[in-house]
Parts: structure tokens; sequence; C-alpha cells
């Protein structure tokens, strides 16, 4: 048994299939899930991992909460929670990410979430009663859900008494659902269907309990390794400098400039008297003249 993730409905959408059928799913976006803790067979009598997702601010986050996490050497985490594994050889080191990759295409997956709160529904509503009748005998109360109790015995409602009240925001758990395709980069699940809870709500996506664990799906998880920020320059090696010095290109220059310059160093030597005069009178024997190289 393997650990599951936090993850963030995003909404829903469609994916198109190679034979050209779409298939509606639902986004959920990994935000930074992250290992928190460890719970060890000696310490805490059983094994699980305590994984955060999101960021929180400071001032939202308790002190406690504050070192738990510093203690981890991870940033503040909105969301907690923890997934009990099988053994010790099935947990992630302490502040590794887990990737999208932790679920493959073609599996199926529990999610678990709150419903969407409804408020203060009637009883046709919440238990899809069929209410009073609608034409004659009926006295302004049509919708109502009709008596709740017996005669003088017992006396009372029974508990649990399908009647008006809270609707929904309850947690659920959608079992069997298929993991369309998932997306690394982005840290995205594309599950097919529809799971419990509103956009931005937190789920918690585990491995189906009443199916095998498929092949090819990563174990103990898919972590995602971290990128640096700046890539670090390979040197050359020192054959292939030297190489490319010997090959190194000089600059074409015209013969216009190559007359300049032989008339610049010529005046120099001149006004020296030096040997460096000799060296220039050399230089300009061996430098073809501007008739010459128009020629040539």
């Amino acid at each position: 048994m393997r650990t599951g993730v936090i993850a963030k409905k995003v909404g829903m959408t469609r994916l198109f299939q190679e034979d050209g059928r779409h298939v509606p799913v639902t986004v959920l976006a990994l935000e930074d899930c992250q290992v928190v803790s460890h719970r060890t067979e000696d310490r805490d009598g059983y094994v699980a991992l305590q994984l955060g997702a999101g960021e929180a601010k400071q001032k939202n986050v308790a002190k406690p909460q504050r070192e738990h996490f510093a203690k981890a050497q991870v940033p503040l985490k909105k969301k907690v929670a923890e997934f009990r594994v099988a053994s010790e050889e099935a947990l992630l080191p302490v502040g590794a990410t887990i990737s999208a990759e932790h679920f493959v295409a073609g599996q199926m997956v529990d999610i678990t979430g709150h419903t969407q709160g409804k408020g203060f529904a009637g009883a046709m509503k919440r238990w899809n009663f069929g209410g009073l009748r609608a034409s004659h005998g009926v006295s302004v109360s049509h919708r109502s859900h009709g008596s709740t109790g017996q005669r003088q015995d017992p006396g009372r409602v029974f508990k649990n008494k399908k009647m008006a009240g809270h609707m929904g925001d309850r947690q659920r758990t959608q079992q069997n659902l298929e993991v369309v395709r998932t997306d690394a980069d982005r840290g995205l699940i594309f599950v097919k269907g529809s799971v419990p809870g509103s956009k931005n709500a937190w789920l918690l996506v585990r491995d189906a309990v009443k199916l095998p664990l498929p092949e090819g799906a990563p174990f103990p998880g898919a972590i995602l390794e971290k990128k640096s920020s700046a890539p670090e320059r390979e040197e050359a090696p020192a054959g292939m400098v030297e190489a490319a010095a010997e090959h190194e290109v000089t600059p074409e220059v015209s013969p216009e400039q190559q007359e300049k310059l032989l008339q610049e160093q010529q005046a120099g030597a001149a006004a020296d008297n030096t040997p460096a005069a000799e060296e220039t009178n050399s230089a300009e024997g061996n430098t073809p003249s501007a008739d010459e190289s128009k020629e040539g």
C-alpha cells in the first residue's frame, strides 16, 4: 500500500482520445505536495506519512506548526493530511515533493473530499420526497414533509428521521475513478468523471482499495526532482581549446587599410630612427602592395 497525495480541484474539462471520443475529466492540481514527517511503528504504533500542500501565510499558521514545518525544512503548508502505508519501505524521505507521475494512466483511484454545501434545505430537496397533493384539500403546505411521528405510543419522533435541515458539506469518498492522463511538468492529474467538492477544494487521492495496484506504478512513489536555477557550465578539454586557438580566424583587412597602416609605420620609424625602422622595412618588403593585391 502506497501513500496518497493532496490535490486541489481545479474544475472540469474534456480530453479527446485517439479514436476521436471525448472524455469528461476533472482536473486536479498538485501544489508542492511534500512529505512533512513520518509515523513509525516504534514511536507511534503505526506507519504513515504526513503530507502538506499549498502555501500558507505566516500569520495564519500557529507557532507550534511553524516549528514543525521548520524542523522538516519545508515551507508553511495550507493543508496537512496523513496517509497510512503498509510498511516502512513505503516511506518517502522528509522534504520530498511528490510528482503527478505517482499515478499512471488507466489506474483506478479513490478520491475523498467534502461535498458542496447547500445550506438549509427542505424535505423534498434533501430527501427527494414527493410532497403533498398539488390540487384540492391541501392548505398552502404542498412541499411539506407530512407527519413525522405516531400516536400517543411512542409519542415522540425517532432519531434520524428524514426531515428538513442542513444539506451537503459531508465527507464523501468516490471510488474507482479512472486516471486518464497525467502532466508532471504542470503537476496535473486528469480523472474521468466528477469528484466531491467545489472548485479550489482540497482532495485526498489514494490508490483504489478494491483493485490491485497496476503494473508500472512507481513504488514507493514518484518524486519530483529539483531543477537548479543556473545550470553548470561544462569546461572544454584543454586539447579542444588549443585546437580552437590554432584555427582562430583573423579579421580580413582591405588593401586600403593595409596601405594606410604601412605608411603610419614608416612615418613612425623615420621619426625615431631606431632598430624598429629596420623591422618596418622588412615588413614592407614582405607585405604586398595595394596594386599587387588588386591584381591577385
